[in-house]
């Protein structure tokens, strides 16, 4: 009877293990995901500001990224058109679950939100590929280009 009972407990000891193990590499996964592009890693809005005369003044990103760490945004970021760098001071902003999202329930929202520097709107417009930094302040880095339709869409908005 009593070896029976160690076996059950042995035997739950095993699957929480099992389970615990499998629950860190997804959360682990997801953490430090690859993706092709800005889009495809995290949501993105591209917004420009324009004067009554419809002349351009300016463009902000914000970004959204969720993860299950608890890492936070850096206040820094780096755009780059065709190699060029461009260093912004962002304002970054964590949420803990639970938060609005339903898809990201049980993540930490990261918020990212940037003024384009004026002198990088030109070439932006001019620019054969756009890419964007970021940084954790676990020491991962997020550098990502635009794809071609967010590109494409990007070079309108700065007409």
């Amino acid at each position: 009877m009593i070896l029976m009972i160690k076996k059950i407990f042995m035997g739950i000891g095993l699957l929480l293990m099992v389970i615990g193990i499998f629950g860190l590499s997804y959360t682990w996964h997801i953490d430090h995901r690859t993706a092709e592009s800005l889009s495809a890693y995290c949501r993105i809005d591209f917004q420009t500001s324009h004067t009554a005369q419809g002349k351009l003044e300016g463009a902000v990103l914000t970004i959204w990224d969720w993860r299950y760490d608890n890492a936070k945004l850096k206040n820094e970021a780096v755009l780059y058109t065709d190699g060029d760098a461009w260093e912004m001071k962002a304002a970054t902003k964590q949420t803990p679950p639970p938060h609005d999202s339903r898809d990201h329930a049980w993540q930490n929202e990261n918020k990212l939100f940037v003024e384009l520097p004026r002198s990088s709107l030109p070439a932006i417009k001019k620019a054969e590929t756009v890419r964007f930094r970021f940084y954790y302040d676990n020491g991962q880095t997020i550098d990502l280009p635009l794809n071609e339709p967010d590109l494409e869409y990007w070079k309108r908005q700065v007409q």
